[in-house]
């Protein structure tokens, strides 16, 4: 049985000193590694009528897209400012050291759609605060949420009660 947590790389020091970046792109660039990860989410949520995927940028997108194609789903980037060429919705969140903003087409959702939202990596819990919003202003439905990577030390689990959440490693 392959250990998906072996092929995740430890960066210390990375983007800042005294952090330990879990780097996802030794296992992305292991073809078995990365099929299993993708097997692994579908099938969590290969019941539950999938209609959209939303990935969040940008290593959301790259576990997100190929999920939504095993689901038969369509995909939706949600993505920061200036990057969607349409009208968009927007939601700002809190990060260690100041604020970001996250974005999504006013028209990727109807109300209602079954949504499961993607993204590598769960931390402190604002980028996926941020992206809940705006799928809940656009009237999805969140049937689940899906990461990679959780650091449970940083409690982002918190954010996410009432959810079906998926984390393939803990850390």
């Amino acid at each position: 049985m392959l250990d998906l947590k072996s092929k995740i790389r430890d960066i210390p020091n990375f983007p800042k000193e005294g952090i330990i970046f879990k780097d996802i792109t030794t296992l992305l660039k292991d073809p078995e590694a990365f099929k299993k990860a993708i097997d692994k989410i579908a099938s969590f949520y290969q019941d539950e009528g999938i209609e959209k995927v939303i990935g969040i940028e940008s290593r959301g997108f790259i576990l997100g897209a190929p999920v939504a194609f095993r689901l038969g789903a369509g995909f939706v980037p949600v993505r920061k400012p200036g990057k969607l060429p349409s009208d968009i919705y927007e939601a700002k969140y809190e990060l260690e050291y100041g604020t970001d903003t996250l974005t999504i087409h006013q028209d990727a959702l109807t109300p209602g759609q079954r949504v499961l939202l993607v993204d590598d990596l769960l931390a402190t819990g604002g980028t996926i605060s941020a992206t809940i919003e705006l799928v809940k202003l656009l009237g999805g439905l969140i049937v689940g949420i899906a990461f990679l990577v959780e650091l449970a030390e940083l409690r982002g689990r918190n954010h996410l009660d009432g959810y079906n959440v998926l984390s393939l490693i803990t850390y």
